[in-house]
């Protein structure tokens, strides 16, 4: 492969490099990939009314196609319970220039079995079938890890997975390392007898030596809802985790506030940034995470939705509870949805430190007008928003799960965080299901539009209402890629 060093990223010549391997030779590359066609999306039957298996379902997003917003295929796991929650892939554009290796298999660890399956998406990419079945005692005894949740594929052609806690509930950060070829464990990725408290997701920058992982909660206490009486006692996160990238050790924890529970990390996709986003959940805040000059790690508040003060809720102030969030591959709009308000926000980061609101729309949420709470003081709102309806449709449960086009120009979101969640606080959604959304990118001067002609109703499923979460492109997307 030729390579062509261009400001601010490392280009691989298309012409000479097309059969270097999976994924993109850039960011900027993959903005000008193929359209999304198909879309892999777990969907969960756990603390639903359905006894049944949770499933992955391939999604036609092609507006061309006769199936459009349709389910075109179910996977069901062998087993019930599982919870499946995020996926990842056995290899991305982090191993680009290796010819050897395919993105062909799809990674679903489960974070209340602690199973992790893999999934065959190579051979028939419009029918996924299950490959391999990594049991929970494996995890358990080779790593004394549980819980785990975010998958990433390395240069190395290995597979990393982060783990919410122990096998018996209780919070601990570390990593299962699989083999990218034959799917076995090969251990820990982490060395050393430091370890964080608690895990959740991460992202790594090997350009500067450093991956950072973030902290949810102990997970035998997030296992049965939300539990207000959990707060002030050390069960939710407020650390972002810094790790030494070639020794693997534990260096440095980053405070971003108690109960914070920093869910979602981003860096900035150019391989040569030393900064990023994290959205902290209960702390409804964007901090900005930055390398300083003396070589360590800080960060920074940059965005603060505030708290609704409301009647008729579990709390007197409702936080938005930011859910998930995600930079576009351009690194110039950063995107976050606030489960609990409703709203799904696009920012301007041209100047990270200086995010600017662009756009901003509400499809559905706990605040709609006509509902069961009263918004009594509210610092950015005039009025509670309409009941969002789409299709005939009214939606529950708020907007949660985002993914970005290739090309920035559309978002899919999905309405599930996380089943015991759901059911405490969107009843309805366990009852009618959640939905898949498209929201139209204005990428030249802001903002977001519903898409009006597209709905994905997983309440219509044969074996009743699931909960749909995260998604996938057969081809990689923004939030599984990371470049080198």
């Amino acid at each position: 492969c030729v390579v062509y060093v261009l400001p601010g990223f490392v280009l691989l010549h298309a012409e000479k490099c097309g059969a270097c391997g999976p994924g993109f030779a850039s960011p900027l590359d993959a903005m000008k990939g193929p359209r999304e066609e198909l879309v892999y999306v777990p969907c969960i039957y756990r603390n639903t009314e359905s006894s049944k298996p949770d499933f992955l379902a391939t999604v036609d997003v092609n507006p061309e196609s006769p199936r459009y917003c349709q389910v075109i295929h179910r996977l069901p796991m062998p087993n019930v319970g599982d919870e499946l929650h995020h996926s990842g892939w056995n290899a991305c554009s982090s191993c680009f220039g290796d010819s050897t290796k395919a993105r062909d298999r799809l990674i679903l660890p489960s974070l209340i079995s602690s199973r992790i399956y893999v999934v065959d998406v190579g051979s028939d990419p419009r029918a996924p079938r299950l490959h391999k079945v990594i049991n929970s005692e494996d995890v358990f005894w080779k790593c004394d890890l549980g819980y785990p949740h975010t998958s990433h594929c390395l240069g190395s052609g290995e597979i990393m997975i982060s783990a919410l806690g122990d096998p018996a509930g209780r919070g601990k950060g570390g990593f299962i390392l699989l083999d990218g070829e034959t799917f076995e464990i090969k251990g820990n990725w982490e060395r050393g007898e430091k370890t964080p408290p608690m895990g959740y997701d991460f992202w790594y920058q090997p350009r500067h030596n450093v991956l950072i992982s973030t902290e949810w909660g102990v997970p035998r206490c997030l296992g049965y809802g939300f539990d207000p009486n959990d707060l002030k006692k050390g069960r939710y996160g407020r650390r972002l985790n810094v790790w030494d990238w070639s020794t693997h050790s534990y260096v440095q924890a980053i405070d971003v506030g108690e109960d914070a529970a920093p869910l979602e990390i981003r860096f900035l996709h150019n391989p040569d940034a030393a900064e990023g986003f994290v959205g902290c959940t209960i702390g409804s805040a964007i901090h900005r995470f930055y390398k300083t000059q003396r070589g360590d790690w800080a960060a920074e508040k940059v965005i603060q939705v505030p708290s609704k003060k409301v009647e008729g809720w579990l709390l007197p102030e409702m936080p938005a509870f930011i859910t998930d969030i995600l930079i576009s591959l351009d690194d110039r709009f950063l995107y976050f949805s606030n489960w609990l308000h409703g709203d799904i926000r696009q920012y301007d980061i041209s100047n990270t430190r200086r995010p600017r609101l662009l756009g901003q729309v509400f499809v559905g949420g706990s605040i709609s007008r006509g509902g069961p709470v009263t918004v009594c003081e509210d610092q950015e709102l005039q009025k509670q928003p309409e009941p969002f309806t789409i299709k005939g449709k009214k939606v529950p449960g708020g907007p949660q799960m985002i993914q970005l086009s290739l090309d920035g120009k559309r978002l899919y979101v999905t309405t599930s965080l996380y089943s015991a969640w759901d059911k405490q606080f969107y009843p309805e959604l366990i009852r009618e299901g959640s939905v898949m959304l498209q929201l139209d990118v204005d990428t030249e001067r802001g903002g977001l539009a519903v898409n009006r002609s597209f709905l994905v109703d997983f309440g219509q499923e044969p074996e009743g209402p699931c909960l749909a979460h995260e998604i996938r492109y057969p081809g990689g997307d923004c939030t599984s890629d990371i470049w080198l």
